[in-house]
């Protein structure tokens, strides 16, 4: 039997990286969407050969490196352009995380999908964590964190699924809305209560 899989995610600015590592603390592994995303995108990849293919050197840094902040630019003007990404990289993605997945050698593992519920994810797991703050607290995390205007941030979060959306389909939800020892002591809670499933 593989591992119980848990479906970690949350809004821009929720606390996902901070909980995820407190999961990693406890010798639990983790699959990151986040970090598979930029692999299959590196130096060398079919993925990025076919992005520079249809947008030419523009998206490329002078490394050869992919240009983030230009990409972002292109999807985020045209949805066109940002289903066909999808539907490039989407399935590579999922594919390379089931593959991570049935590798992972802990009592459970954490998937985290900062859009599961968006990109309706929920093959890749068996429970849904939501990591939960309210908005104007995203707001503020995400500014101080990224640098980036109120603006953008609203903007990303309209983007996102509403916190209602996510609580409707959440298992476990964990307020994060204090403290980093707070955040520590309920995610090591919900550890044991994971622990005890298996």
């Amino acid at each position: 039997m593989s591992a119980l899989r848990i479906g970690l995610t949350g809004g821009i600015g929720s606390g996902k990286t901070a909980a995820t590592q407190i999961f990693a603390d406890n010798k639990i592994s983790i699959v990151d969407a986040d970090m598979v995303a930029r692999d299959v995108v590196d130096i060398g990849t079919p993925s990025l050969d076919k992005i520079a293919q249809r947008w030419g050197q523009k998206i490329l840094n002078a490394d050869g490196t992919l240009n983030r902040a230009e990409l972002r630019h292109i999807i985020f003007n045209s949805p066109t352009d940002k289903q066909w990404l999808n539907a490039l990289l989407h399935p590579i993605i999922n594919q390379t995380m089931q593959q991570q997945i049935a590798k992972a050698n802990s009592a459970y593992v954490i998937v985290a999908v900062p859009l599961l519920i968006e990109n309706k994810s929920f093959n890749l797991c068996d429970r849904v964590l939501v990591i939960d703050c309210p908005e104007s607290l995203q707001i503020e995390r995400a500014m101080q964190r990224d640098g980036n205007t109120q603006k953008l941030i609203e903007s990303i979060i309209k983007s996102q699924a509403s916190r209602t959306e996510r609580q409707a389909l959440a298992d476990d939800i964990i307020e994060n809305d204090t403290s980093l020892a707070l955040l520590k002591q309920k995610i090591n809670k919900l550890h044991e209560f994971y622990l005890s499933m298996i």
